[in-house]
């Protein structure tokens, strides 16, 4: 799949400003972000690069500062150099090693994750990623059935399973994360987590007792009801993808309305996670 850079140029643009402008490209069909100088770089398959849909974006993100953007298109193994280039391995909390195929392994972490980063979003360096992770490493998925909700790489479904999860189910809307995540699977050695395209229709009439749903603010409101008819009694809920100032709130009057419980929450950078019980 061809996939195009927008490089965008900003000006007195602060932290959490450039945090809401790619949530927003986020929902149009940009799928990974990286820091460049004077603002940042956008990654999307060409096919769904919209220009309407990019300039409305920015006028009305864009109050407070000046931006500007480039477009270039990419070929499939110009995209997988710079990954390759820019993909550091990650330890999460002293425990969990995530690393590249073309890094060395680290048999001393009690896990370790191999993620081929090609072309899909959830290597473990974006915050919300990493309190998910922290999220699996902290709770007990012994013999536990499992949602992996928005996957991108299936990196939270492949902890899940190493953790001792029964089997794992991993959505995705986008077939290049289905196909990632079928890779990273086998990569891991991973046998009993299946990957399945589509949103919440997908999963109408199961049953889970764990939902890790790391996507975004308007679609977890949209899917928690969904999430509340497949979560088992006493089920556990990970959300993340949001901020906790604007967006917390709102995600626990939701929850509290469909009969679920708040336990906690994680936050690094504005952005949280939170754990529901059902």
């Amino acid at each position: 799949m061809k996939y195009s850079a927008v490089t965008f140029t900003t000006s007195s643009i602060e932290e959490w400003q450039k945090d809401l402008l790619i949530a927003s490209l986020a929902e149009v069909g940009f799928d990974t972000f990286e820091d460049a100088e004077n603002g940042f770089v956008g990654y999307i398959p060409t096919g769904n690069l919209s220009i309407q849909s990019l300039e409305t974006i920015l006028l009305q993100e864009s109050e407070g500062y000046s931006i500007d953007y480039a477009i270039q298109d990419l070929e499939d193994q110009n995209w997988n150099t710079l990954w390759e280039s820019n993909f550091n391995p990650i330890v999460v909390d002293g425990q969990c090693y995530v690393r590249a195929t073309f890094h060395e392994p680290k048999p001393e972490f009690p896990y370790e994750i191999i993620i081929d980063p090609k072309m899909s979003f959830g290597t473990g360096h974006h915050q919300t990623t990493s309190m998910m992770l922290s999220f699996v490493l902290e709770n007990n998925f012994s013999q536990k059935d499992v949602l992996d909700m928005g996957c991108g790489t299936g990196i939270l479904g492949i902890l899940a399973s190493k953790k001792g999860a029964k089997q794992v189910l991993a959505v995705d809307y986008d077939e290049i994360c289905v196909a990632s995540v079928e890779e990273n699977t086998a990569l891991n050695g991973i046998q009993n987590m299946k990957a399945s395209l589509g949103s919440k229709e997908v999963i109408e009439g199961l049953k889970f007792d764990v939902i890790l749903a790391n996507i975004n603010r308007n679609i977890l409101l949209n899917q928690f009801d969904s999430y509340k008819k497949c979560l088992n009694q006493d089920g556990e809920l990970y959300i993340s993808g949001f901020y906790e100032a604007e967006d917390l709130a709102i995600l626990q009057a939701k929850a509290q309305e469909l009969g679920l419980r708040f336990v906690e929450k994680k936050v690094l950078d504005n952005w949280c996670s939170a754990k529901f019980i059902n």
